[in-house]
């Protein structure tokens, strides 16, 4: 489903924040990025959802290239930033409704999912508010119903439990466990290793641009605790 081969970006100063790197996710599988503050991780996901450009590698989405065919592979995936930059003078119910005008998503399709994920995260009866008025969690669990609305192929999240109360974030790996048995893939950052050891199938840790451990689980935590096996790595 997502295919990275070789991806390097390097910022105007000369830093490189992503090193030759290669990862794949294949369909149905949840795989975690793990990394330090500034290790590469929100730039290769801005380079894989086509914000932004890269000097080498490709980069595949259910085997489109992003820069060759940006707008394909974006209809088949939606991506959720950890701090989301929402339209503050819309309503929350007028926002996901332009976003589903956006993606086609008929109006039963679309009252059907945005009733049922408000209802989950509580925020039914804030819908007619407007967005500016929001916290960051609620401004949280409404870029959530605006991607999980569009039924992604691929979703793509940085740091998705930052802001949430611990039942949204309980909530929101139920779903994620949902989307990969239905055959969607997720490909998500996180800090919290407790929640990405019990929640991936597949785990890379990042590390000043490179990538210095990648597989399975089980291959990369052994019969260590995957913080054990990051600490360890962080201080190498």
């Amino acid at each position: 489903m997502l295919k990275i081969k070789g991806l390097e970006k390097t910022y105007p100063k000369g830093k490189k924040a992503v090193d030759n790197i290669d990862l794949e996710i294949s369909k149905g599988e949840i795989f975690g990025f793990i990394g330090h503050n500034g290790a590469g991780k929100t730039t290769t996901i801005k380079c894989v959802v086509g914000i932004l450009p890269f000097e080498k590698g490709q980069i595949l989405i259910d085997g489109k290239d992003i820069t060759k065919s940006p707008i394909e592979c974006k209809k088949i995936m939606a991506y959720i930033p950890d701090n989301p930059d929402l339209y503050e003078l819309l309503t929350g119910i007028q926002y996901l409704n332009f976003i589903c005008d956006l993606y086609n998503i008929s109006a039963l399709d679309r009252k059907e999912t945005i009733d049922k994920y408000a209802e989950m995260f509580a925020i039914s009866q804030n819908l007619g508010d407007l967005i500016q008025s929001y916290s960051h969690g609620m401004k949280q669990k409404l870029a959530l119903i605006s991607a999980l609305v569009r039924k992604p192929k691929l979703l793509i999240l940085d740091e998705p439990f930052v802001g949430l109360d611990p039942k949204a974030a309980f909530q929101v790996k139920e779903i994620m466990k949902k989307m990969c048995e239905e055959g969607s893939s997720i490909f998500f950052s996180t800090h919290v290793l407790e929640v990405a050891e019990k929640l991936c199938d597949k785990v890379a840790i990042i590390k000043d641009g490179k990538i210095v451990c990648n597989g399975t689980m089980e291959e990369v935590k052994g019969n260590k605790s995957l913080e054990d096996v990051f600490l360890e790595l962080a201080d190498e």
